[in-house]
């Protein structure tokens, strides 16, 4: 169970606080949501030494710290699945070019052979990208995952590899209908050992913690014979729109969630915020969706505890039973 690095603002002296306080009594893993630092590939700046420059150092503070390692590649746009990484598209290049699928590949090899993570992901929410973004992004994501797999397991003890699935989106529940499943993905990504599940209830439109069904994770990956394990998720803190929520509401959630995990016997939880974002002052493009993941934390931007941390705590303290 953890946290991403992500700091409630960008501030240095924050950010190492953030990061101090749960790692040192509120988590025994964390995990490192990546997107490709597409403008330091294409200034040519070879890829060992961005990694070195700037991931390894944040995974040695997650080892001296003695926690297990999880690392995701993100390789659109996370707040757009429709869209191409920001960075990328505003040099007007894609995914869809063998160059840039070659410095993924080459990327995601320095993650592996020089951080050398506990379970590595690479690729995020690939089923909502091929419900929202163009097919021939989707076959890209295809092409240089399995790509960069074979380049993985070249190199010699490759991690757990794993894509993520959109919870809901498997369910149906963000694009309309009914259940749909995680069996294309199954068959797109054969190199994995691992699921990684990202899930957002309250935007696929439950109301209540109480209201999403038990098999919720465990009918996604059921027959599959992956492990499963939470990377992205959870619940608002503050009511959006006709959704009405509260921080007591969100700790019921993170007590439902606990018995999701156990139904579908998953291996970790992780939340990318720990503490909520402050977005006072942050100018945002018109239509950012970033507002309905601001109060995920389970403290406040401020780093003072909300209920849900006593809840984070208490599951963190259960024993784990494979």
């Amino acid at each position: 169970m953890g946290f991403s690095a992500i700091p409630p603002r960008s501030d240095q002296t924050v950010l190492l606080q953030s990061l101090n306080l749960w790692t040192s009594s509120h988590a025994d893993a964390a995990i490192m949501h990546i997107s490709v630092p597409w403008a330091a590939l294409l200034a040519g700046i070879p890829v060992p030494q961005e990694v070195h420059a700037n991931e390894l150092g944040l995974a040695n503070y997650y080892r001296a710290k003695h926690l297990t390692l999880v690392i995701t590649v993100d390789v659109t746009n996370g707040l757009d699945r429709s869209a191409e990484d920001p960075t990328l598209d505003s040099a007007g290049r894609s995914i869809i070019d063998t160059v840039i699928q070659r410095m993924y590949r080459e990327y995601v090899l320095a993650l592996d052979t020089i951080l050398h993570p506990d379970y590595l992901g690479l690729a995020a929410e690939t089923n909502l990208i091929r419900v929202a973004a163009p097919d021939s992004v989707y076959q890209a994501v295809v092409a240089m995952t399995n790509a960069a797999a074979t380049a993985v397991q070249a190199a010699g003890a490759a991690p757990p590899l794993f894509v993520s699935v959109q919870v809901e989106t498997a369910w149906g529940r963000l694009q309309g209908g009914g259940y749909v499943g995680i069996a294309q993905d199954l068959t797109d990504f054969p190199f994995i050992d691992a699921i990684g599940l990202s899930s957002y209830p309250y935007l696929g439109g439950f109301a209540a913690p109480e209201s999403v069904p038990l098999d919720y994770y465990a009918r996604v990956v059921q027959g599959a014979s992956l492990p499963p394990l939470v990377v992205e998720g959870g619940w608002s803190s503050i009511s959006l729109g006709t959704f009405v929520s509260s921080p007591a509401v969100q700790a019921r959630y993170l007590d439902r969630q606990a018995q999701l995990l156990d139904s579908a016997r998953a291996i970790g939880l992780f939340q990318l915020t720990f503490a909520d974002l402050d977005l006072s002052g942050v100018t945002l493009p018109p239509g950012s969706i970033l507002p309905l993941f601001a109060h995920l934390g389970v403290v406040d931007s401020a780093l003072r505890p909300k209920s849900a941390l006593a809840t984070w705590d208490s599951l963190l303290a259960r024993r784990f039973t494979p």
